[in-house]
């Protein structure tokens, strides 16, 4: 595949593992297990293509809604991935970073989390960003509080605010913003999700379930993003000069 076609940053909407198990007359559990799988091919497939960050909304801030025990069940998972994977993600030169409001999550989970970010902090082969408990809005609002608290201390004019600024507060920055969204499972909608970061982001849906994505389904995305031209405010004639 052309360097050019290839994305530098993918973000995944990860959708559909309880639809995957209830079409197999499985408990959901079932499919959140193999949502699991299907998140250790795609880290291992966009790792040797050569992505550089990869970020994957594993528990939304609206995902506290559902049942009870499919929370706990979900927190579960995750705690249970992470003692699995680390080692090999660290092996494999694969940075982790966690985004959300963490504070939400168990000290068990926050100790793995921060144990995983500190034990890869210098891996650069690719950087896999975890979003947990997050949400867009929530995002901006807590770039918002930031930059207000600083106004307050005097360490900046309200007039030095924009876009730039604020970009700098989100939970992605350091990171480029993500050139291909994928969303799993068939819904058409980016949920909440990088909110800001997604401004010019190209949009890929697929009625694949979440469970069965696999390294065709990513490819097939890649390609889609390979022929899209990415104008920028730009006119078609004015990119083609380029």
């Amino acid at each position: 595949m052309e360097d050019k076609a290839l994305p530098r940053h993918i973000a995944v909407i990860m959708d559909g593992n309880g639809r995957w198990a209830a079409a197999r007359a499985l408990p959901r559990p079932a499919g959140h297990r193999m949502g699991v799988k299907a998140v250790k091919q795609t880290v291992e497939n966009c790792a040797r293509r050569g992505v550089e960050v990869l970020t994957l909304f594993a528990f939304s801030s609206e995902n506290w809604r559902r049942p009870k025990d499919e929370v706990s069940m979900l927190m579960g998972r995750f705690l249970e991935a992470l003692e699995n994977e680390v080692e090999d993600l660290h092996k494999n030169q694969i940075r982790m970073r966690f985004i959300g409001n963490l504070g939400q999550l168990s000290p068990a989970l926050r100790e793995r989390m921060e144990g995983a970010a500190e034990l890869t902090a210098g891996n650069r082969r690719m950087t896999l960003v975890i979003a947990v408990a997050y949400g867009g809005r929530w995002d901006i609002a807590m770039a918002a509080q930031e930059l207000g608290r600083r106004v307050a201390n005097g360490e900046l004019r309200p007039e030095e605010i924009d876009d730039t600024a604020l970009g700098n507060h989100l939970a992605l920055a350091g990171v480029p913003d993500p050139d291909l969204l994928i969303r799993t499972g068939g819904e058409q909608r980016i949920s909440n999700f990088l909110l800001w970061n997604l401004a010019y982001t190209e949009l890929y849906f697929t009625d694949t379930l979440w469970p069965d994505f696999g390294e065709r389904d990513l490819d097939a995305a890649i390609q889609h993003f390979g022929r899209r031209q990415r104008r920028f405010g730009l006119t078609s004639a004015q990119v083609e000069a380029r």
